[in-house]
């Protein structure tokens, strides 16, 4: 029987809409930051939405040849870069290592890293992957035949072909694959890699999301579905607004987030700064509706109450929640009851922020990009904002609005006026992720030290 380690994040790295950076994602998120606009370009013209979070000032070919970096797709760029940011931080590869680096590993050493090659596992969490590739690919075959299809796509087009490539860029031997559960991707690919390390089948886990689905087609499905905010091309920044009695729905986003987790034993023994400690973790399907959550929560409720099972913790022990809360009409709503079914009398006094009305909805990327928040929000003792709460449809909670909330480890803290204030210290918080689909996913994270 193998034994139980405690898992713990050790790297972090973003490219975002918000930033493309830790710090520059953070200091967005906290300082109320609006990171969505109109999108530019013709093949958005006569879209019904025209709005988006734009990953900016992005070079790919600063760490990619040039070659390599045309034939992958921007979600892949992205993701690279971000797993480059969490292993540097990690201290398991040098800042400037992965410049200019293919698809091999970067060093000829093959001892250079703290675990063996064989159990570091590589998992890319991601609703879409590279959906670009085959759009572009349908295009050239309808335009110029079966010969002027890439071939390429049969490599680099699957959704868990991220995972190959970072698997090849690092040579890390343990297994890589794919995670897809729509919008809760994320989450469920950092619950599956605490569970690979916590249970002993790997000392590392490198788990990236990646999400990039900025383009016509998806645009109008999600738009025709009517999931999508509209209207807000003369004010973008404004259309996503959780638990806003005027929401009307989510704004798609891209980017990608990575985390790295490894087990305590081995983070401490190698002197590596931990970050966090990743608590638990809980999943379930609302078996209910395409597109629709269940009205009462019932899966979310479940995919809750597993992880504070899991973390071994009671409502009471939660401080703040990073809530999924992508502004739709039916998923804030039920949301919150699933919150009222799994936390009981404690879930009016906790603290909730909804970041996607910062960062915009990053999809599959959304539960890694929204676990860093959440650990930077414990880092910082700052509870984010939730913008654009002009009239919350939803009385009795404890919503973080307009601007960021300070607490303190001393027992005082600042406080927004929209709420009561909070006394104590963040040490731990729980990250919500669902989707279509009835996928959901919930994860606790606790500050480092915080459970002894």
């Amino acid at each position: 029987m193998r034994e139980e380690r405690s898992v713990v994040v050790t790297g972090l790295g973003a490219i975002t809409p918000s930033g493309n950076d830790i710090d520059s994602l953070w200091k967005s998120v906290v300082n109320g930051h609006s990171a969505i606009g109109v999108l530019e370009g013709e093949q958005f013209a006569d879209l019904a939405v025209r709005i988006g979070g734009q990953v900016k000032d992005f070079d790919a070919e600063a760490i990619l040849p040039r070659a390599l970096a045309r034939r992958l797709s921007p979600v892949q760029h992205w993701a690279i870069a971000a797993a480059d940011q969490a292993l540097a931080q990690a201290g398991v590869a040098r800042p400037d290592a992965g410049a200019k680096a293919g698809p091999g590993p970067q060093t000829d050493d093959a001892d250079d890293l703290p675990w063996g090659r064989n159990r570091v596992a590589v998992i890319a969490a991601t609703g879409s992957g590279p959906v670009d590739s085959m759009q572009n690919a349908t295009r050239s075959l309808l335009d110029g035949g079966p010969r002027s299809v890439p071939l390429t796509l049969a490599i680099h087009g699957a959704p868990d072909s991220a995972a190959a490539l970072l698997s090849q860029r690092y040579d890390f031997r343990g297994p890589g694959q794919g995670v897809s559960a729509t919008c809760a991707s994320g989450a469920v690919g950092l619950g599956e890699a605490m569970r690979r390390i916590r249970h002993g089948y790997a000392d590392a886990v490198l788990v990236v999301g990646m999400e990039d689905c900025l383009n016509p087609v998806n645009l109008a499905s999600n738009a025709n579905m009517r999931a999508l905010a509209a209207g807000f091309e003369d004010d973008p920044r404004v259309a996503s607004r959780p638990f806003d009695s005027a929401r009307t729905g989510f704004v798609m986003s891209q980017g990608a987030g990575a985390i790295l987790l490894e087990s305590e034993a081995g983070a401490v023994a190698r002197g590596a700064t931990i970050l966090a400690e990743f608590a638990g973790f809980g999943a379930a399907s609302d078996a209910h509706h395409p597109t629709n959550p269940h009205p009462d929560g019932r899966g979310a409720a479940s995919a809750v109450g597993e992880a504070l099972a899991d973390a071994g913790l009671g409502a009471a022990d939660i401080d703040h929640i990073n809530a999924h809360a992508t502004g739709t009409p039916a998923g804030d709503a039920a949301e919150l009851k699933a919150f009222d079914a799994a936390l009981g009398a404690a879930a009016r006094s906790i603290p909730i922020s909804a970041t996607k009305s910062s960062t915009g909805h990053l999809l599959g990327a959304s539960g890694v990009v929204e676990a860093i928040v959440a650990i930077r929000t414990m880092a910082e003792q700052t509870l984010p904002p939730t913008l654009n709460l002009d009239k919350c449809e939803f009385d009795g909670w404890d919503i973080v609005a307009d601007r960021a909330r300070a607490v303190g480890r001393d027992g005082g803290g600042g406080h927004d006026g929209r709420g009561p204030a909070r006394e104590g210290s963040v040490d731990t918080v729980l990250s919500t992720s669902f989707g279509f689909g009835g996928h959901n996913g919930a994860i606790i994270l606790r500050r480092p030290g915080a459970s002894e």
